[in-house]
């Protein structure tokens, strides 16, 4: 099989899929382990609720984080689907789809945000529920915990394709990639579990679904800024690197 050369929209791709993860990755996690695990308080809906409403426009600003987020997936997505299209254009795509369904998802638990603090502001809500009542609905959709875990499974599976085309490529190191793929399969498949057996987070804790696949992804990010794509050429029956500037023998 023959890769075609690598073009000048490769390298740029590269380099804002690097940026694109890395500043995607602050922001997720500035934003809901430095404003909204201030903010919600597990198992305590009266006290959310004061919190959110104390503090709303550091929530605002959480939930607009959480839109640069949506915006930072879909940028990271087109950007690898430029990068691996000459690869496999079809298996290119289909992984570019799994992360923009992943960017669906959480896009859909921003605007519960918004909702839950409408329903907790805005006056006209109160004479419809109890005390009691409009806390914990707020709560409800406060909650992005279904909408991850659906988001999850595509993330995983658009990135277990993608690490495969990595793999495949030789456009960055072969064990690199090949931790992608096993690590993205193994949050594919620790997530369809839980889907139907939600006792498995007490034999494999939920941490460890996606964090070797977020290792993965930080670790490709930081790669592609300090060293970009390599050229991948072929030479008799096996794959070498090359510098783009040299010629093939």
């Amino acid at each position: 099989m023959t890769i075609s050369p690598i073009d000048e929209s490769q390298r740029t791709a590269a380099r804002i899929a690097g940026i694109a993860c890395l500043l995607s990755f602050v922001t997720v996690i500035a934003v809901n382990f430095g404003i909204f695990a201030r903010l919600i308080v597990r198992g305590n809906p009266a006290e959310t609720a004061r919190n959110i409403l104390a503090n709303e426009t550091l929530f605002r600003i959480g939930v607009a984080g959480d839109m640069v987020y949506c915006v930072g997936v879909g940028v990271l997505a087109t950007a690898l689907y430029v990068i691996l299209k000459p690869v496999g254009q079809n298996l290119a795509l289909l992984a570019a789809f799994g992360r923009l369904v992943h960017g669906l998802t959480w896009l859909l638990a921003t605007l519960n945000l918004f909702t839950a603090l409408r329903l907790l502001s805005d006056a006209d809500y109160s004479p419809a529920f109890g005390p009691d009542q409009l806390p914990a609905l707020a709560r409800l959709y406060l909650s992005g915990f279904d909408a991850y875990y659906v988001g999850l499974l595509f993330w995983a599976l658009g990135a277990t394709v993608g690490s495969y085309l990595w793999f495949k490529s030789n456009y960055v190191p072969r064990a690199l990639a090949a931790f992608g793929v096993i690590s993205s399969a193994w949050c594919a498949a620790c997530t369809f579990v839980f889907y139907i057996f939600p006792d498995f987070s007490k034999i494999v804790n939920l941490w460890w679904f996606d964090s070797p696949m977020a290792i993965f992804e930080l670790a490709l990010s930081v790669w592609l800024l300090l060293k970009g794509i390599r050229t991948p050429t072929q030479q008799g029956q096996q794959w070498h690197v090359q510098d783009a500037g040299h010629h093939l023998p």
